[in-house]
């Protein structure tokens, strides 16, 4: 049962507006879960610095991040095709071309996808936080999965994360805590700085009303 849920979850339902930019971005722009590690720079046609949005929703932050750094080469990791849909149409609306998708897991994207060292920025704004105790394990930031984060980010590259559920962020410095990859940059302080490239979305706010509070986390990868 849960893994049909999770299935069509994934698929979910287009809108006619994501359909079409589907249908006409897709080939350009989107890979599922290639056979070969993709060649970034050859996709691209240039060769850029290279950030990473793990799991964009519906692809808000990732838009206003290639806006703010049209000089990087932008991916987006994530299985949710109406938020790929959703993506694609910002993309087009703001005449961006330095995005693309990779529509398959997280956890096996970055090992698979991904050269070691090879990424300058990654990052995870508002992962599942599973908050059922026994749903924790679902949960994507694991000791595992940095373990993967830390073999791709180049050294000194940032890896950003943001959620809306304290038990969650609490969990999230815990993992990283344990790591010996990364280093809190705001250890001291309750959040990190909300990046400027990160627009409130209406999950977001819908969480603010419900009485969440949101927490930036920013780590650099060790040199």
């Amino acid at each position: 049962m849960d893994e049909a849920r999770t299935y069509l979850r994934r698929r979910g339902r287009l809108t006619r507006g994501q359909a079409r930019a589907w249908n006409q971005y897709h080939e350009q722009m989107v890979a599922q879960a290639p056979g070969d590690q993709p060649d970034w720079s050859r996709w691209f046609g240039r060769s850029a610095p290279l950030g990473v949005e793990i799991g964009f929703g519906m692809g808000h932050a990732l838009v206003a991040w290639a806006q703010a750094r049209p000089q990087w080469n932008l991916v987006g990791v994530d299985v949710y095709q109406p938020g790929v849909g959703s993506l694609l149409l910002g993309l087009e609306a703001a005449e961006l071309d330095n995005v693309r998708v990779l529509e398959m897991d997280a956890r096996l994207a970055l090992s698979a996808c991904f050269e070691s060292a090879s990424i300058d920025e990654a990052r995870v704004f508002f992962p599942d936080p599973w908050p059922k105790k026994r749903h924790h394990k679902r949960r994507l930031i694991q000791p595992p999965f940095v373990d993967d984060l830390a073999a791709v980010l180049k050294p000194g590259a940032q890896l950003l994360i943001a959620t809306d559920w304290e038990d969650y962020a609490h969990w999230i410095r815990q993992v990283l805590r344990g790591s010996d990859d990364f280093v809190d940059l705001y250890p001291d302080q309750a959040s990190a700085p909300r990046p400027e490239t990160r627009p409130e979305t209406r999950f977001e706010a819908r969480g603010v009303r419900l009485g969440h509070t949101v927490c930036d986390l920013a780590y650099v990868r060790k040199r």
